[in-house]
């Protein structure tokens, strides 16, 4: 049992490292192609029927965690090969180092005053019409963006890792994926989507909290981001977004939320932060380096829980046997 800890924290570090070296391939990711099998299924699936689209869910994201689990328990007792299958999935479930990518390349539009470019550049991020916003409403766009994902790209998947392992990892990466693509309130996802949108609720749970509380601790300023969690955690739509921006918002000392444009709709979102300026360009970057801080920090500490409850699992086998 301790052995098998033991690879998964050996796994997921070189799947972190990777992901740092790495990032996402341009074609052929794992994630993408999950993608297109869900798409796929949603065509002969779709009804405007909340039934049909929880079966969607649970095909897609079952099927991908099932597999996981048939393909980790092939693997037997084989510690190298387990823990290699772990860094392979852990590489392909996180998206921080392309996060950070994506964020620097409309910051760096946005400086160089080409807003064509960064309005390009922002699909890339976030789903938000960049149309309909100027330098100032991209730069709180990117800001949001590199917070909301941090716990959705980065977090929450280490959490269900350490959880369930290479299972876990898995099925969050599915459920956070199926949320993107239909979890969102157009007409044609506003019944269909419902349980992706759901089931990406109660998954994203632990990571937003952990993402949160974690900013906190890496911020640098601590007492505006628990103050700001508080105060407006709490008012965001999304029960995941909202303290993880919050917290960044608060630590950043910059105000997010507010009037958006999304999915060819405008929503007037809660301010968070409100006693803040709007964040800058050189807010972009601030924010970047503030989520990797806590991306390594996750790692830290979902990897030592992992690894404290093997350790307490062995004590409690010992002294079971020693009786």
């Amino acid at each position: 049992m301790r052995g098998e800890h033991a690879g998964y924290a050996c796994g997921a570090a070189l799947g972190f490292l990777g992901d740092l070296i790495a990032a996402d391939p341009r074609r052929g990711h794992p994630v993408a192609a999950f993608g297109r099998v869900a798409g796929a299924l949603e065509r002969r699936l779709w009804r405007d029927h909340r039934g049909y689209g929880t079966a969607h869910a649970v095909l897609c994201a079952g099927g991908a965690a099932a597999g996981a689990a048939l393909l980790q328990r092939a693997l037997g007792g084989r510690a190298p090969a387990r823990a290699a299958l772990t860094a392979a999935t852990v590489w392909a479930v996180l998206g921080g180092t392309s996060l950070g990518r994506e964020a620097r390349a409309v910051g760096g539009a946005l400086e160089a005053g080409d807003l064509d470019v960064a309005r390009e550049r922002l699909p890339h991020l976030c789903g938000r019409d960049p149309q309909a916003l100027d330098g100032p409403g991209m730069a709180r766009a990117v800001v949001e963006s590199v917070a909301e994902n941090t716990s959705d790209a980065v977090v929450g998947a280490l959490v269900w890792g350490a959880l369930g392992g290479v299972p876990g990892l898995v099925a969050f990466r599915a459920v956070n994926t199926l949320d993107a693509m239909v979890g969102h309130k157009s007409p044609r996802y506003r019944r269909f989507g419902w349980a992706s949108a759901r089931l990406d609720d109660v998954a994203g749970w632990p990571g937003s909290r952990l993402t949160a509380a974690l900013t906190v601790l890496a911020g640098p300023d601590r007492r505006g981001a628990l103050r700001a969690w508080r105060a407006d955690g709490g008012a965001h739509p999304s029960p995941n977004a909202g303290p993880v921006e919050a917290s960044f918002a608060g630590t950043l000392g910059v105000r997010l939320g507010g009037t958006l444009a999304y999915g060819g709709r405008v929503e007037h979102r809660p301010v968070l932060n409100g006693q803040a300026p709007p964040p800058g360009t050189d807010d972009i970057e601030r924010a970047v380096r503030l989520s990797r801080r806590v991306s390594v920090l996750a790692l830290a500490a979902t990897v030592a829980g992992r690894l404290a409850v093997g350790a307490a699992r062995h004590r409690s086998e010992s002294g079971r046997k020693r009786r």
